[in-house]
């Protein structure tokens, strides 16, 4: 994987949006199919607890401008307070592996440990002019998960939910009402195609730095596919199912695009051309799905490049 940042590559999503825009259908539905999960429909569905993510001040470290929790690294994220009379940025790196964010000031924020065990380093940058920053703070983090899949069971900047969150309470109610895991997914799939179109104007105007809020798209039933897969992650974390947010690019186009990928040890389902394994990451495509691309542009899943995963 090519080192970026998730800032410039937010620059990149403009264009591509608009392209997507022209190529998109804006009825849902208009040839994509639900997923089908009679195949487990007996086996039931045991939602765990809720699994949130918090920042904890009494352990937190740094300056009076950037405060860093790493009390919850097995869990697979880290938590940040920000206040600064200027703009910051966070950069988390691993190996090869760089992810950039703009920070958000004055509330807490959580970052994933996406990229698994082993050593972090996180740098607080400081904008001081135009585009120059120095590090305002840095600290590292030996990161040992309790389970592989923990970065991508909790809320983040990306999937922002809490468990009083509307989106969590669809959610709720579709588990109620589901045999399985794989019947669960089917109705998040089902209830995000059925009831949220693409955004032509945001995917217009959408800035550098945008960051979905779940709530707010079931609200406006309308995204673009940031939203999709932030809305899907949202509501499948939410009852237990470890939940990607990809962002890459889709063949033949080269669009930059985000969608999800999934984990269930239930019998997996179908859609479109490609299976879903039991006991493996599967991919599902919210915004084509839900706007009838799925044939044209998911297929067997080798068109997409993924690029960062959150």
């Amino acid at each position: 994987m090519n080192t970026k940042t998730v800032s410039r590559t937010y620059n990149k999503i403009i264009t591509p949006l608009i392209i997507l825009c022209l190529l998109l259908l804006t009825a849902c539905g208009g040839g994509s199919e639900a997923p089908d999960s009679s195949s487990d429909a007996s086996a039931g569905f045991d939602v765990p607890d809720f699994k949130d993510a918090v920042f904890h001040e009494d352990a937190a470290q740094g300056t009076d401008e950037a405060m860093v929790d790493l009390s919850s690294s097995s869990d697979g994220y880290f938590a940040l307070l920000c206040d600064s009379d200027a703009r910051l940025k966070l950069q988390v790196l691993k190996g090869d592996e760089t992810y950039t964010y703009d920070i958000k000031q004055g509330d807490p924020q959580i970052f994933p440990f996406q990229s698994g065990d082993g050593d972090y380093s996180i740098k607080v940058m400081k904008n001081v002019d135009g585009n120059k920053y120095y590090e305002l703070y840095t600290t590292s983090a030996s990161v040992s998960l309790s389970n592989p899949r923990a970065p991508f069971l909790r809320p983040n900047t990306y999937a922002d939910y809490s468990e009083s969150s509307e989106c969590v309470r669809k959610a709720s109610e579709l588990a109620k009402n589901a045999s399985s895991e794989s019947d669960f997914v089917n109705s998040v799939y089902d209830y995000i195609c059925q009831n949220v179109s693409y955004d032509y104007d945001e995917a217009k105007n959408v800035s550098p730095g945008y960051v979905p809020d779940p709530d707010e798209v079931m609200s406006s039933g309308k995204g673009i596919c940031f939203d999709y897969a932030s809305l899907g992650a949202s509501m499948l974390r939410s009852q237990g199912i470890p939940t990607k947010i990809i962002f890459g690019y889709v063949a033949p186009d080269n669009l930059y695009h985000a969608w999800n990928m999934f984990y269930t040890e239930a019998t997996g389902w179908t859609t479109v051309e490609f299976s879903v394994e039991p006991g493996d990451w599967s991919r599902v495509d919210l915004t084509f799905s839900a706007n009838g691309q799925d044939a044209d542009f998911i297929g067997d899943g080798s068109n997409y490049q993924d690029v960062y995963q959150y």
